[in-house]
């Protein structure tokens, strides 16, 4: 878990994440704004932020919302020197098993649909892309395409029957 001076170093690590875009028609991701810490602290005080480290360094870090159908993922970032080596993984298997404790029906999030690293990497652990997304959902993805994020989908790992 992810404790509440951590959050600053927050927006350097999701910069250097950036970097993996850079060399893909995704490319400005890397120079888009990061969220700001205070953006994570309510996120962080639920118990729904967690940080990967390697050798006492920061590297990663998850961050979800509660929701009533769902817990979503807004955010999973891992520096780009370090990305591949299984912290992603790390953090969502966090991110499940503090599901799984609060009785949460599913995980949600929203990611880059062709990108091998977004939609295909969360495939592998389960999720499934929604052809329909509920409204809350919709709702997220038509701020993403405001914001100019494009090849979007919404993604849903059930845990339990609702």
């Amino acid at each position: 878990m992810a404790l509440p001076h951590e959050l600053a170093q927050f927006p350097a690590i999701e910069q250097s994440a950036g970097e993996a875009f850079r060399p893909t028609h995704h490319g400005w991701v890397a120079d888009d704004e990061n969220s700001p810490p205070e953006a994570y602290a309510p996120l962080q005080a639920d118990g729904l932020v967690w940080v990967a480290e390697a050798d006492g360094e920061l590297i990663g870090f998850g961050a979800g919302e509660a929701f009533e159908d769902a817990i979503h993922l807004w955010e999973l970032a891992v520096a780009h020197a370090h990305q591949g080596r299984g912290a992603g993984r790390a953090l969502m298997a966090a991110l499940v098993e503090e599901a799984g404790q609060r009785r949460a029906p599913a995980i949600t999030l929203t990611t880059f649909s062709d990108i091998p690293w977004n939609a295909p990497f969360y495939a592998r652990l389960g999720f499934e892309i929604l052809a329909q997304p509920n409204a809350r959902l919709e709702a997220t993805l038509a701020k993403e395409t405001a914001r100019g994020l494009t090849s979007r989908c919404a993604m849903r790992l059930a845990l339990r029957r609702p």
